[in-house]
């Protein structure tokens, strides 16, 4: 019996930089929430994924569920 393949997934526990590597969209994701766009909203990719949600006063459920969704549609 083989094992189910899992889908990686985002975790707020992940860096910035980690989570732009697991999704070539994930760069879109963030810049939907005015992460990382521009200048003056720029994140580090260092930091993880809770502490920008935590920084920006966005809802950490909400921005997980949105880059996981990008699993979930075909490029």
């Amino acid at each position: 019996m083989t094992e189910p393949v899992t889908q990686p997934r985002f975790s707020a526990e992940m860096s910035v930089g980690e989570a732009l590597q697991l999704h070539p969209r994930a760069r879109e994701v963030f810049a939907g929430y005015h992460l990382g766009g521009c200048s003056h909203c720029a994140i580090s990719e260092f930091e993880s994924v809770a502490q920008i949600c935590e920084g920006y006063g966005v809802p950490q459920d909400m921005l997980l569920g949105a880059l996981n969704s990008l699993f979930d549609t075909k490029e």
